[in-house]
């Protein structure tokens, strides 16, 4: 019983340590909310989009983290097929992704993202307005620089693969400004 005590009275201090630092270890780990604003161009057969992206996401431990994305078409391209004139437009497009980080430096981190999204397209074909969407298995890398704690600017590659035939596989470029919550 006295080296249970014993034990007890030892471990006492290494314990109330050990609780006492777990807020100073939960502040140097870097996970929490973050968001990004920027610009993303398209390119599918030859017709290049551009769109304001936007995105919101958790970094729930230092390599692992879920994110959503949100865009508005600002571009539109014109394109020829079988010597037929048309306009084309992504007008938005929503994904959820898993993302790896991969931290280089403390100020770089390496980015993998894989995703499922959704884009609405518009097509005018001598006046005439079609609108369709796509669903699209999406996955990336991309790499992010840190000016601060708080604030960076991420740049980024997606490839879109729709799952429908209507719709020609993308690849997506962006950049855009982040900020740490």
């Amino acid at each position: 019983m006295k080296t249970l005590m014993s034990a007890a009275v030892l471990a006492a201090p290494v314990v109330a340590i050990s609780l006492a630092s777990m807020p100073a270890l939960a502040q140097a780990q870097d996970t929490g909310v973050y968001g990004t604003l920027g610009y993303a161009g398209s390119r599918a057969e030859g017709a290049d989009t551009g769109a304001v992206q936007g995105r919101l996401g958790a970094k729930l431990t230092p390599h692992f983290g879920v994110e959503g994305e949100l865009s508005g078409g600002v571009k539109d391209d014109n394109i020829d097929q079988a010597g037929v004139r048309s306009s084309i437009e992504q007008t938005h497009q929503a994904a959820v992704y898993g993302v790896g980080f991969l931290p280089v430096t403390p100020q770089i981190d390496l980015i993998g993202r894989v995703g499922y999204g959704n884009s609405q397209f518009k097509q005018t074909v001598a006046g005439v307005e079609n609108k369709f969407d796509a669903d699209s298995v999406n996955y990336g890398v991309g790499a992010q620089y840190k000016f601060d704690d708080k604030n960076g600017v991420r740049v980024d590659y997606t490839r879109q693969q729709y799952r429908d035939d209507d719709a020609a596989d993308a690849n997506v470029v962006s950049v855009g400004y982040a900020r740490k919550f």
